[in-house]
């Protein structure tokens, strides 16, 4: 795979709730390209929905649908067994919530992502993946779908949803290519992470925790809002990949061509 000239970068947002809050969203915004903006399910609510799409608007940033499973309690980071009808209902209820408060404040959305929890299982697991699809599908089928792995990409096409493979750099990768999960996010050393997104585009390779590489086919890369050091990170990011030549661009623009 050839190297890349711009990359997107989006980050999980919006994640307060009522009086609880998590993250510097407006530090970050400048150095990023996309937001996933969280539904209530595993947090948000509809005061924190509305400020960060106003604030994704008004720096431009693509806006995406942060779907997760309904665990508040454990911030959407624990599994649970879930129909896939049930899937697909609570997916098309949070896609319409983020909707119409992205209307309210002159923006559309672009891409759905699942949270924690549920990213880890419909990336695995085609029949959930399949039922986030449809949701997305019944919406607007224009909208991409974010997942780590391409294997459950047939479940996903059937309903006409195009899914994009991202890549974390923030995060650790077992060899298997499966992400390691922080029930807490940790801080990461922020030029290390810098590294590692670099990386991701020139070589198009993340290394695992027992030093191999995973081989990727990632136009956007995720960094994580709820880290004690976030804001460091996404600016060492920026700052990495525009010296390596490469531009922090919207996905859709990059899909787009």
């Amino acid at each position: 795979m050839s190297e890349l000239s711009a990359i997107d970068v989006n980050v999980d947002m919006g994640e307060s709730f009522g009086r609880w809050s998590l993250g510097d969203d407006a530090a970050l915004m400048p150095y990023i390209s996309s937001a996933n903006i969280a539904c209530g399910f595993h947090a948000g609510d509809p005061g924190s929905m509305r400020r960060t799409v106003a604030a994704a608007v008004e720096h431009g940033l693509q806006i995406g649908v942060h779907v997760a499973l309904p665990d508040l309690l454990g911030f959407g980071r624990r599994q649970m067994s879930v129909a896939a009808g049930d899937l697909t209902d609570y997916c098309t209820y949070q896609i319409g919530a983020l909707a119409a408060f992205a209307q309210a404040e002159g923006g559309s959305l672009a891409h759905v992502k699942p949270h924690g929890a549920l990213y880890a299982m419909a990336s695995k697991d085609r029949e959930l993946a399949e039922a986030i699809a449809r949701s997305v599908a019944e919406f607007d089928a224009d909208l991409t779908l974010l997942l780590l792995r391409s294997d459950v990409a047939p479940a996903v096409e059937k309903h006409g949803v195009r899914l994009v493979t991202e890549a974390f750099p923030d995060l650790a990768y077992d060899p298997d290519g499966s992400l390691v999960i922080e029930a807490v996010k940790q801080a990461w050393d922020p030029q290390e992470v810098a590294a590692r997104a670099v990386r991701a585009a020139r070589e198009r390779r993340i290394a695992a925790n027992d030093g191999t590489d995973i081989e990727l086919d990632a136009p956007t890369i995720c960094l994580h809002g709820d880290a004690p050091n976030a804001a460091d990170v996404v600016r060492a990011v920026k700052a990495g990949l525009e010296d390596a030549g490469v531009s922090v661009t919207p996905l859709a623009r990059i899909l787009a061509g």
